[in-house]
């Protein structure tokens, strides 16, 4: 427990508490009624079983910021890094800062921001391996490092940037609203170091003596309807229109005339000229993504024509029971295993995968990896039993075909609730550019795309893409090509007009990638219209489907690199060195990287080797492997 010094000054304590019963949300302050057996309960801080007697032990407490007083001295940051033992990459609360106007009349607004310790926590929701819990004591969303498997998905969705992936280390951490000097009255380190009277903490609405203000939000600061933040602002002083964030991300907010609130707008910060820049587009560390995404969706959409389009297209039964049968399936087989290994080993800790099935309740993220597991055992039961016909086929004609339709069953459930969830878990509100149908049409348009091509391409060396075949296919591929292509126009329309970052992300994929989306764009109408011509005339089929699936594979890959290098989260922003992308990217390519002090790392997951992977598999107690197993499904 956190030892208290015998004389600690008035400002460090905690105080107050007799403020309004509810938020500003509606949301009663009292996290626990009088009498709940969850009260008296210890948080178990070290293993020590000290309970507080706090009388506001059991309220929602949160942060005041004041920014009329922020000197952006950073003595919070400063304090809360040298409490939690953070390295120098890593920051739970950080100082970033806006500014407008022309001299003389120069308006700078700095914002001090930690976790906002939500009425409604994306993160908790979003983790698949429930690392996140919101306590009762003082309504603090905590993290535990130790469950955490490093996907990093916490972090996608937290529209404030709280949740801090450590890639050293390969796993999340985040502030933990110092719980350890509340239980013995003390208000948080950052607080208590701020020496501008900027910050200050309590129980949520009770405002702070010599505040005047308690507002949800500031210029800056990301929208508050999407998670309820138990934050609260004053900022009193007259900005600029236009508010500009001196990092590299192309926003700046402008202030509407009808309420004076300040919406986030495109700032062309490096002009309209349009670049390549393929080797960073395709050198991403999303490269994972990259790969499971396609895998699967290809893998998912092959087999749905194999199993439930046979049943509707009798074309496709010429691809039934024979070897170009089984090659497809084990195409399909390797690729799925392939964007699994990929996406795995993208954990910070690969060797805690099976954590992500633990949060099927609430995590789309686990609800995906379940709905590809289950397609997984579908489709590897499927091509089982088609290796078993290969090699005994006077095995009981009936019975394999009774379990060929079950497992064919169990894939198309797995397909369905995957991909559902798959969709969903990238239908993010902090990244306006994903947050958009177009993300539906795309993985759909994968599918169908390269589903089909990939069964085109396996029945022409076996001599059966008949007319009617190619025909089918073909038609799929070009159902899918013009679905993706009418998304890509309708999301282009929709971003320039958005306030928001889906506008500067939409700038960014048009000027730093600007021709790469052109080249993107380009082979997306070629594949459509060479599909379109395979329809009208299959009997070209042996030259123009490898070059069909070659353009369709081309522009699948360029826009899902699209997809993850152009989108801009609702992040805080951050100052010159510190929380700035532009500065990120320079000191990785000039050196700077490699001195720690920078507080820059090399891009990319902590490096996790394959031996480390087995011997720590082989020195985990059986007991600890059972008490897992109990755990993933029990719930």
């Amino acid at each position: 427990m956190y030892q208290r010094r015998e004389i600690e000054p008035e400002y460090a304590c905690l105080s107050g508490g007799s403020g309004p019963i509810h938020n500003q949300w509606g949301k009663a302050i009292e996290t626990v009624p009088e009498g709940d057996p969850r009260r008296g309960q210890s948080l178990n801080i070290n293993g020590d079983s000290f309970v507080s007697d706090n009388p506001n032990r059991y309220k929602q407490h949160g942060f005041f910021f004041n920014a009329d007083n922020c000197i952006a001295c950073h003595a919070c940051e400063t304090a809360c890094s040298e409490k939690n033992d953070n390295p120098a990459h890593q920051a739970f609360r950080s100082v970033g800062f806006i500014e407008g106007g022309t001299f003389p009349n120069v308006s700078r607004l700095n914002i001090s921001l930690a976790c906002n310790h939500c009425d409604d926590p994306v993160c908790l929701k979003g983790c698949p391996t429930r690392a996140y819990t919101k306590f009762t004591e003082y309504g603090a969303v905590l993290q535990n490092p130790d469950i955490c498997f490093g996907c990093g998905y916490c972090t996608w969705v937290c529209p404030y940037n709280a949740p801090q992936l450590d890639q050293a280390k390969g796993v999340v951490s985040k502030c933990n609203m110092c719980v350890d000097r509340l239980e013995v009255g003390l208000k948080p380190a950052c607080v208590s170091a701020c020496v501008g009277k900027a910050l200050d903490f309590g129980v949520v609405e009770d405002i702070p003596e010599g505040r005047v203000q308690a507002k949800l939000e500031i210029p800056g600061f990301p929208s508050p309807e999407i998670t309820h933040p138990n934050t609260r602002f004053q900022q009193t002083r007259t900005l600029a229109r236009d508010m500009h964030r001196v990092d590299s991300v192309p926003i700046k907010f402008h202030r509407k005339d009808d309420k004076g609130d300040y919406v986030p707008v495109l700032d062309p910060k490096n002009g309209f000229e349009r670049h390549w820049n393929l080797k960073k587009l395709l050198g991403s560390h999303e490269n994972s993504h990259i790969a499971f995404t396609l895998s699967a969706q290809l893998a998912a959409g092959a087999f749905a024509l194999l199993t439930a389009g046979a049943a509707i297209f009798s074309p496709l039964g010429a691809l039934q029971g024979g070897a170009a049968w089984l090659s497809s399936l084990f195409a399909m087989f390797g690729l799925l295993m392939f964007g699994m290994f990929k996406l795995n080993m993208h954990l910070g800790r690969p060797h805690r995968f099976y954590r992500g099935y633990y949060n099927l309740k609430y995590s789309p993220v686990a609800k995906e990896i379940a709905g590809v597991t289950v397609f997984t055992m579908g489709l590897g039961g499927y091509l089982a039993l088609a290796v078993a016909h290969s090699v005994v086929p006077e095995l009981n004609p009936a019975l394999q075909g009774g379990l060929r339709a079950l497992f064919a069953a169990i894939g198309g459930l797995g397909i369905g609730y995957g991909g559902y969830y798959m969709i969903k878990l990238y239908r993010i509100k902090a990244r306006p550019f994903w947050n958009h149908w177009h993300t539906d049409a795309s993985f759909i348009s994968s599918a169908l795309s390269l589903g089909a091509l990939l069964l085109g391409v396996v029945a022409l060396p076996f001599g059966l893409a008949s007319e009617g075949l190619v025909r089918l296919l073909a038609g799929v591929a070009a159902t899918g090509l013009a679905l993706e292509g009418a998304a890509v126009l309708a999301h282009s329309r929709d971003l320039r007009g958005q306030k928001s970052e889906g506008a500067a992300s939409f700038y960014i994929q048009t000027t730093t990638y600007g021709h790469s989306y052109t080249l993107r764009n380009g082979l997306l109408a070629a594949a459509l219209a060479l599909s379109l011509a395979l329809v009208a005339a299959p009997g070209a089929a042996l030259v123009l489907l490898p070059l069909l699936a070659v353009l369709a594979l081309a522009q699948s890959v360029l826009g899902r690199a699209l997809f993850f290098a152009a989108v801009i989260p609702t992040t805080m922003p951050g100052g010159f060195f510190w929380r700035n992308p532009g500065f990120v990217e320079h000191a990785r390519q000039v050196g700077l990287a490699d001195m720690p002090q920078v507080g820059v790392l090399r891009e990319g997951h902590h490096p996790f080797k394959v031996g480390e992977l087995l011997e720590t598999i082989m020195k985990t107690p059986m007991s600890e492997k059972i008490a897992q197993a109990r755990r993933i499904f029990t719930g």
